[in-house]
């Protein structure tokens, strides 16, 4: 392989993803309920500032403002027709930030999900999801992205029509999926699942794993649980920043610089190499993940009960997989609402 991120892989035993893109453009301004893709055209130097926040940071992977780039979102703001053009301009902003930054910086197309629940259970086919994820791809391949990377999926059929769309655009691609209901994602995918998935796809990712979901304890769990089935694919972590919590009109993820840090180290101990934050993840975040991955030896696996000892109690006692000997769930502060 000669794409940008599998010579990086072949040099480095881990490589940091950035953090967030909605968080941080909440911070910056956009309201509720607004298309931050829109800001790609509108509002370029705080987008240039975002990926800069991630650059600066230290993050070798940083993802575009494309998440919603599919006609199927867009649509709800009756721009379904500017998905390919939405895209090409987030990937266009990230490829000036990386190429000015003075070293190997993989620029990674943010590609969501369609918000449409695929057939048989919902109405989207198969066939229409590969059209949009595909319009998507086109439109970052236009703009400069190194790799294109589908993240927060929960349908293994969406996450098996991303891999087609990407094989007609001709692109390298990573995909994570959300494990946020029981250690399972929302439509039951369990992190063994998901090797079996990804082992099973003709057009094979170059990395697979986790973002988003609960908290940065569960997400570890998973990653433990990828790792258990003896993958050779390179693992990719990327957890929120502690717990949601509503505060003062606001979202708030309570997790601190020193936890994320030691989230960073643990997740490289479960089998992680490339890692990176969601949710609630700022500059400052991953400015103490970098110097945590950079100065503390790789250790062993974290233990469960090691896990909740450093990040906080699970969110569900299992993790879907049928194991049970997960800690007890406790009542804490560190709990989703």
């Amino acid at each position: 392989m000669t794409d940008a991120l599998s010579k990086l892989l072949a040099t480095r035993d881990w490589l940091m993803a950035d953090g967030a893109t909605g968080t941080n453009l909440f911070n910056m301004g956009l309201s509720s309920g607004d298309a931050p893709e829109f800001w790609n055209e509108t509002e370029t130097d705080k987008i240039r500032t975002l990926y800069r926040g991630a650059v600066e940071s230290g993050s070798d992977i940083f993802l575009t403002n494309s998440f919603g780039a599919n006609a199927s979102r867009l649509k709800l703001h009756d721009a379904q027709h500017r998905a390919h053009e939405l895209s090409r301009l987030s990937a266009e902003i990230a490829r000036e930030i990386a190429d000015a930054s003075g070293r190997d910086i993989v620029v990674a197309g943010s590609v969501g999900p369609t918000g449409d629940i695929m057939e048989p259970v919902g109405s989207l086919s198969h066939a229409e999801a590969v059209e949009m994820f595909h319009e998507t791809a086109e439109g970052l391949k236009a703009g400069g992205a190194d790799v294109l990377w589908v993240e927060t999926i929960s349908a293994p059929e969406e996450f098996r029509a991303a891999a087609e769309a990407f094989k007609l655009a001709g692109m390298p691609w990573c995909g994570t999926m959300s494990f946020d209901t029981a250690g399972r994602t929302m439509m039951g995918v369990t992190s063994a699942d998901m090797v079996g998935i990804v082992d099973g796809i003709e057009n094979a990712p170059l990395a697979f794993g986790a973002n988003c979901g609960t908290g940065a304890a569960d997400i570890l769990r998973t990653v433990l649980g990828f790792s258990a089935q003896g993958t050779d694919m390179p693992i990719i972590a990327k957890g929120n920043a502690g717990i949601p919590k509503y505060k003062d009109g606001h979202i708030h993820y309570d997790g601190t610089p020193e936890l994320m840090a030691d989230y960073a180290v643990m997740a490289r101990n479960c089998g992680a190499r490339i890692i990176g934050g969601c949710c609630g993840t700022m500059p400052e975040h991953l400015r103490a993940m970098r110097e945590a991955l950079e100065t503390r030896d790789k250790g062993p696996a974290p233990t469960l009960d090691q896990i909740v000892a450093a990040l906080g109690p699970f969110s569900s006692e299992t993790d879907g997989t049928g194991d049970d000997t997960a800690p007890k769930r406790e009542r804490r502060g560190r709990r989703r609402g």
